[in-house]
């Protein structure tokens, strides 16, 4: 039996399945004829474009952030250069190609060897990995490369931010230079969160390593079709999303110095010796002003395509040009340590005359002065204007070699200053502990004669010393020395600033700072002092000159001339100024340079001197970003000559 209406039901029905049959009929009608178009008509086509075709991802190298100075004169920055990179996945016969490009490259065997490793290395997914092949071509090179594209496939020469030391040598050591990520460098960026690749330059040395996170910025990408050959194809930018194809490189932040870059052209300028150390820093802040090394290098010849044999020839100069001296390498200080002992002494009750006879006998040893004829009565503040040994002498046998051994510790002997720019030598601070361990024999009591003269084992860096003599100057203060003032957006914000970090203070009383600041000034502006024909007129300055022996002095006296350079005394000068209200603290290191008041005051006086045109400069009107004179280029000059004997 059938209700009422169901045929109009089941028509209905059969009318809907109808019209939805018609339609996935014509559509399968339609999808097969676009198949046979694809597949029979136009297939050899499409086979042909899409068999060796690939997404590649084109690197856009950040700009690495500018390293400015005080006031923001720039001092490093980039400039357009050309590298050329390989992509083992795009090579075909990467054999052929490596040695074309061998040939017209003029890579020496090393390279090519170090460069077939790396593409047989590439594996999976690293194959698509560009490999940097050479660095910062030149225009010869970049024309022979362009002009044999067609015959480089896998070959790119990429269009790359190359670091430019705008004055060479200035300060190099402090600034650093850029290298070849190693392996162990990979690893320590990678779990940093930053992106290093395999061929990238990061910073070795100095600031450029310090801050590497902050100098780098983040590279950018573009991604275009290839073929298999690795060369472009116009027209298919449609199969990738627009959104992908081009990410833009985010430069790096840049790096404002403490150093006036006037006064550090001055000091490398002035300080024209073989070997040695300048160190200028502010007494109230730790800032350092202008740091110097000789020998220096150039930062432009390491970052950069430097020949085997120039490295050589560096490494095996026997002044060690690389060695960043004021930090990685130490010296007995000789008499500026003197300022150290009389702080002990007077703590320990030692603080009336001393009559000089030429020297000081304990035992059956006679511990001379450099005047053999003696200073008669000095007092504290005299001993350190001549730099009299033999008060000193007779401090160190009544209070010891662990009262001395305190008091510098106090002003941060014996350990790393902070300054945090890489390895940084403590020094030796010696004790009878010390000589308990370290000396056959153990501990015997003339070491403390030895030690309080700055010599024996006592061994300082520059810039410890420059500490010392800033914590004298402003009362008792120890800064950490700092070479950074703050880290800026490209755009000029602030990301960080580094304000004065007091590290601790030396308790001592004022009276005790104000006796050994007198004996200092005396040193300069008193006649007899031992740097009074240095001084500077108009401009009240205190500072100690100091001798160190290197080889142990016989029983006659040489004239500087007369001795191999190497066996000559160290030069040093520590000094303040203005003495009345210290703002800056100079510290000059000669090395084998001879005698303190002849071979290292007159170039920390020189250096004072230019600070102070410098500040008047700078109150005559406010300081511009000027582009500052190249320093010229020079060859060590022969060690100074002097005629004498060397006086503390």
């Amino acid at each position: 039996m059938r209700l009422p209406g169901s045929g109009n039901v089941d028509h209905g029905l059969r009318r809907r399945i109808l019209v939805y049959g018609v339609a996935v009929g014509l559509g399968l009608f339609v999808l097969l004829g676009r198949i046979w178009y694809l597949q029979i008509q136009r297939g050899e086509e499409f086979s042909a474009k899409s068999s060796g075709n690939f997404i590649k991802e084109i690197r856009v190298p950040a700009d690495r952030g500018m390293i400015l100075d005080r006031r923001g004169v720039r001092l490093v920055d980039n400039r357009p250069s050309w590298d050329v990179y390989v992509t083992p996945a795009f090579c075909g016969d990467c054999e052929e190609v490596l040695g074309r490009l061998a040939a017209y490259l003029a890579l020496d065997a090393e390279e090519r060897m170090r460069l077939d490793e790396q593409v047989r290395k590439a594996r999976g997914l690293q194959r698509f990995q560009p490999i940097l092949v050479r660095l910062d071509l030149d225009r010869d090179q970049l024309d022979v490369i362009e002009a044999n594209r067609d015959s480089l496939p896998g070959v790119d020469v990429v269009s790359t931010p190359h670091r430019d030391y705008l004055y060479g040598t200035l300060a190099a050591h402090m600034i650093g230079y850029l290298g070849e990520a190693n392996a162990e460098e990979l690893e320590r960026f990678r779990k940093a969160g930053l992106s290093v690749m395999l061929g990238d330059y990061v910073g070795k040395t100095g600031v450029e390593r310090r801050f590497e996170a902050q100098l780098r910025g983040r590279d950018g990408i573009q991604r275009v079709v290839t073929d298999a050959r690795g060369q472009r194809i116009p027209g298919l930018e449609g199969l990738i999303p627009r959104s992908e194809r081009f990410v833009p490189s985010v430069p790096g932040h840049n790096v404002v110095l403490s150093i006036d870059a006037r006064l550090q052209e001055a000091v490398e300028e002035i300080f024209d010796v073989p070997a040695g150390a300048v160190v200028v820093m502010e007494v109230n802040t730790g800032y350092v002003l202008a740091i110097a090394s000789r020998p220096t290098f150039d930062p432009n010849r390491m970052t950069g395509r430097i020949s085997r044999e120039e490295l050589r020839a560096i490494s095996e100069d026997p002044l060690r040009p690389m060695l960043f001296r004021p930090v990685q390498s130490h010296y007995p200080p000789g008499s500026i340590y003197k300022v150290i002992a009389s702080l002990a002494a007077f703590e320990h009750g030692f603080a009336g005359e001393v009559h000089c006879g030429g020297g000081y006998t304990l035992g059956r040893r006679r511990w001379r002065c450099h005047k053999e004829s003696g200073h008669g009565w000095v007092s504290p503040e005299e001993a350190l204007q001549v730099s009299c040994d033999t008060w000193y002498y007779a401090a160190a046998d009544r209070i010891g070699i662990d009262a001395l051994a305190d008091m510098a510790r106090r002003f941060g002997l014996g350990a790393p200053t902070g300054l945090d720019l890489g390895w940084e030598v403590p020094g030796i601070v010696p004790s009878v502990d010390y000589y308990e361990k370290n000396v056959r024999g153990g501990y015997m009591r003339g070491y403390a004669l030895n030690t309080v003269i700055g010599q024996g084992d006592n061994n300082v860096t520059p810039l410890q010393m420059a500490v010392v003599y800033a914590a004298i100057a402003n009362g008792g203060t120890i800064y950490r020395p700092q070479v950074v003032r703050r880290i800026e957006r490209p755009e000029g914000y602030v990301v960080q600033e580094f304000l004065p970090e007091v590290r601790g203070r030396i308790d001592v009383p004022k009276a005790s700072l104000d006796r050994v600041r007198k004996g200092l000034e005396m040193v300069v502006e008193t006649p007899g002092g031992t740097a009074y024909a240095h001084r500077i007129l108009g401009r009240r300055t205190a500072g100690k000159t100091g001798t160190a022996q290197v080889v142990r002095i016989g029983s006659v006296r040489q004239k500087v001339e007369e001795m191999e350079f190497f066996t000559r005394d160290h030069a040093w000068f520590a000094a303040y100024g203005p003495a009345e209200e210290p703002e800056v603290a100079v510290v000059v290191l000669n090395e084998h340079g001879g005698s303190g008041s002849r071979a290292a005051a007159p170039y920390a006086m020189r250096i004072l001197e230019r600070y102070y045109q410098i500040l008047e400069e700078d109150r005559a009107g406010p300081p511009s970003p000027e582009k500052i004179a190249l320093p010229p280029r020079r060859a060590p000059r022969p060690a100074p000559v002097e005629e004498g004997a060397a006086s503390g």
